[in-house]
């Protein structure tokens, strides 16, 4: 059994949705600390050409706490729907690409943690992703060890043989480490293709909203599996 975690972003890359959709069992790391200034909270979107930041905002009375309990201040909805609007109105996809947007901006949840789980469950379903999804809260006492010691634990109490992580957490992890656990550990490579972003050159690494504003369903289903798994 391949099992993934990561923490939850705001609408991430595609790279992100790859390491879900690779895995037979992906937890949303909840109980993790907020950082300030980390991508929990925001992206990037291409507007006007030029990839700018598309963001959350935190209520900071509760940003030094994990992000289980870390909580959205107030959101101006309609500001934040407007600025997709105008930035993508003439996107090929942008019809479904809106719907999705608005349903997950419109969220009145100000949970962080919460917020961005549905985000991260309507986005695995416009994408056609269906892997099981957990939170690593579930794992009772997890969050009492630390680094390598949680995933370890969570691929044992998960029944998982195999770990995969994204290709920046080389520098992380010890694969020899993990054998000793009886754990194999992979690094997922993404391999995408430019697709067209209306007359300007390609701008890489942006949102997934980016991509679904761009892409029909079916394209982005193939991206999916435009990635490599190498050994650790």
């Amino acid at each position: 059994m391949i099992l993934a975690s990561n923490q939850p972003y705001f609408l991430p890359y595609l790279p992100y949705w790859q390491l879900i959709h690779a895995a037979d069992l992906f937890l949303i790391g909840d109980d993790f600390a907020y950082k300030m200034g980390s991508w929990i909270p925001r992206n990037r979107i291409l507007v006007q050409g030029r990839p700018t930041f598309f963001r959350m905002e935190i209520d900071h009375r509760s940003c030094n706490h994990l992000i289980s309990e870390t909580r959205l201040a107030p959101l101006p909805v309609e500001d934040k729907l407007k600025t997709l609007e105008m930035a993508y109105h003439r996107a090929p996809c942008f019809a479904a690409g809106f719907e999705l947007a608005q349903r997950i901006v419109r969220n009145p949840e100000r949970n962080l943690a919460l917020f961005l789980e549905y985000a991260i469950r309507e986005v695995c379903g416009y994408l056609g992703i269906t892997t099981p999804i957990g939170r690593t809260s579930d794992i009772q006492g997890n969050n009492l060890l630390k680094r390598e010691a949680r995933v370890y634990d969570l691929c044992h109490r998960t029944g998982a043989d195999t770990y995969i992580n994204a290709i920046g957490g080389t520098a992380l992890y010890h694969p020899d480490a993990f054998v000793r656990e009886g754990i194999r550990l992979k690094f997922l490579k993404a391999r995408l293709s430019p697709y067209p972003q209306f007359d300007g050159p390609f701008h890489a690494n942006l949102s997934v909203l980016d991509a679904i504003m761009f892409n029909p369903r079916e394209r982005l289903h193939e991206m999916l599996d435009e990635y490599t798994l190498i050994d650790g």
